[in-house]
């Protein structure tokens, strides 16, 4: 992966490791749906953004930005949108990783274009 996006890698691992362990730390880890998705989904995006370097880069990306989406819709799709400090987590992690997603295939886009 191009040097100038690395950065949003290590912002992803950051947010994946925060959302794995946020249940217990926030204090929503007796809200089961909301436990499960912060915990699997945390350690998924935290293992693809320490190995992205060896998948396609682009396709890491873009697998990024739905696991992102999927945690903005998490809370209404699981049940926990009542479940205010739970809900706001993965709404906010899951913005934050779109953003990024988003940033990091925008300059590969230029980057690619400058290579050209």
């Amino acid at each position: 992966m191009a040097p100038v996006t690395r950065w949003q890698e290590w912002a992803s691992f950051v947010l994946a490791l925060w959302l794995a362990v946020s249940p217990w730390l926030a204090g929503y880890a007796e809200h089961a749906p909301a436990t499960a998705n912060a915990a699997f989904v945390g350690l998924a995006l935290a293992l693809a953004s320490h190995f992205e370097a060896s998948f396609d880069e682009v396709a890491g990306e873009w697998l990024n930005l739905a696991a992102g989406l999927w945690l903005v819709g998490a809370p209404f799709a699981l049940g926990f949108s009542t479940v205010p400090v739970a809900a706001v987590n993965s709404m906010v992690v899951g913005g934050c990783i779109v953003a990024l997603a988003v940033s990091a295939l925008g300059l590969d886009k230029l980057l690619w274009k400058h290579r050209s």
